[in-house]
């Protein structure tokens, strides 16, 4: 099982720089340091007394700093031979800590995902990623796993699934959401791209049941589902006459009934779908089967829709309603990225200078040490500044994933990916959501946002990542 695992003596060498990617841990240098100076804009008073007391921010921020480091550098002595010994043991460690943490754990803005050691503030879902990552990894990396094989997606979608249903218990559905990130490693490993349009499909449903009505959400669909299908089949009239048969029977069951023009058009689409799923069999047209499935999980889906959400919490509610124009109340539900655009818009070029920036100054950007720390880098360094810090992320997450090419074996294949995908998922949404793109989600920017829980976990994360890739015996560094 751990032939695989044999490497040489040079390759399994503990030397802490020896073969270390000196670019990856470069840029994980410049994005940490970045981020204090952030910080330490957001939190610094010129009128206090003592700018080196605890009680500031940037100064607790630099206590993590230092842990990180530390940490940074026992990982990278580590062998690397123990994280893929120890992958079970830390996923179901990191399961037990979240039902503790759901059970006794401390809420913060709504979410019970913390726990409180005195003044400090622990997140235990930040380190349940790690572990996620290594499970997936361990488990990918069987020689015996196939992903495109029923049974071994099962057990990839639990070992996700399992912490995720935990995270959303503690209403923290932003965090949760991350997990989708191991999505991007499956499909590097060979998943099937047609399993990811169920996903992207039931997103948009979702969004045009709150913006849309239903008749014309189906009547857009209908029209979706037929050029497809005159698409993949290349027939043009039989679709075209089965499409104004659809509509005609609506418009002659709405009026001539008391139903409603969204139950006709329901009951036609229905009598529709079982003519072309036996007709679909009859002539072996298997391909027509995808769309007419799609279109009966739509009628399932949305009626259901507003029951969902109904079930979210009142914030949650009202930042998707925000987000997708429902809701226009700049002083309240939006305020925060109203403010945030306002600081990241009003920084120019290249800004207004290291803690020149008003809107952060005056405190009109709340949360502007944590969530909307990007704002920060937008008003005080501009267009250039925050070019600078989009393309550091760019590079590390390319960098991560060259490292996962470079390595021989699969388990530091996978993992690598898995590191690279949270960290996309995490960059996307965070400075999606301070620029108005994204619905805010409440998941903080990767290794500069303040927080100390966040900064040791993506520096294990990082870390594990170049200790893996440090061990490969062959390397093409440049």
């Amino acid at each position: 099982m751990y032939s695989e695992y044999n490497i040489s003596r040079r390759g399994s060498s503990t030397s802490l720089f020896g073969n270390v990617d000196r670019v990856a841990l470069g840029i994980y240098i410049a994005i940490v340091l970045i981020g204090v100076m952030c910080i330490t804009s957001a939190s610094f008073d010129s009128e206090t007394t003592n700018i080196f007391s605890f009680s500031h921010n940037y100064m607790k921020q630099l206590i993590w700093v230092g842990i990180s480091s530390v940490m940074a550098a026992i990982v990278l002595l580590l062998d690397r031979r123990l994280f893929h010994m120890f992958a079970y043991p830390a996923y179901i460690f990191g399961i037990l800590l979240l039902l503790c943490t759901l059970a006794f754990g401390t809420k913060v803005n709504g979410a019970k995902a913390w726990f409180e050691l005195g003044s400090i503030r622990i997140q235990p879902v930040e380190f349940v990623k790690i572990a996620t990552a290594l499970m997936m990894a361990r488990i990918m990396s069987d020689y015996a796993f196939n992903i495109k094989r029923l049974t071994d997606l099962i057990k990839i979608a639990v070992v996700i699934m399992v912490p995720f249903g935990i995270i959303v218990l503690q209403n923290d559905t932003g965090s949760g959401l991350v997990l989708g990130a191991f999505l991007f490693v499956m499909y590097r490993e060979g998943l099937s791209k047609y399993i990811y349009f169920p996903i992207l499909f039931t997103i948009v449903l979702f969004i045009a049941a709150l913006i849309l009505q239903p008749v014309i959400i189906f009547l857009a669909l209908l029209v979706f589902f037929t050029l497809y299908s005159i698409l993949k089949t290349g027939e043009f009239i039989g679709h075209i006459r089965f499409f104004f048969g659809i509509i005609l029977g609506w418009l002659l069951l709405s009026t001539l009934t008391p139903l409603s023009g969204y139950v006709s058009l329901m009951i036609v689409c229905g009598i529709a779908i079982i003519t072309l799923t036996a007709l679909a069999l009859k002539t072996h047209t298997m391909m027509l089967l995808w769309p007419i499935a799609m279109f009966f999980y739509a009628m399932v889906f949305v009626p259901t829709a507003d029951t969902l959400f109904q079930h979210l919490e009142p914030h949650q509610k009202n930042r998707i309603l925000t987000f997708v124009g429902l809701v226009d109340d700049p002083r309240n539900v939006g305020y925060n990225v109203n403010q945030s655009k306002i600081a990241i818009g009003s920084g120019g070029l290249f800004g207004k200078g290291f803690m020149e920036g008003t809107q952060i100054k005056y405190d009109y950007v709340p949360e502007k040490h944590t969530d909307f720390i990007f704002c920060i880098v937008g008003e005080e360094w501009g267009f250039f500044g925050s070019a600078i810090v989009v393309i550091l992320y760019v590079s590390l997450i390319m960098r991560l994933m060259k490292m996962g090419e470079r390595i021989k074996e699969p388990f530091g294949r996978i993992y690598c990916y898995s590191v690279a995908s949270i960290l996309l998922v995490h960059v996307i949404v965070n400075i999606g959501m301070t620029i108005g793109l994204m619905p805010v989600m409440g998941i903080p920017l990767p290794l500069m946002s303040y927080g100390g829980s966040s900064l040791l976990a993506f520096t294990i994360l990082i870390m594990i990542a170049i200790r893996l890739d440090a061990s490969t015996s062959e390397r093409n560094l440049i």
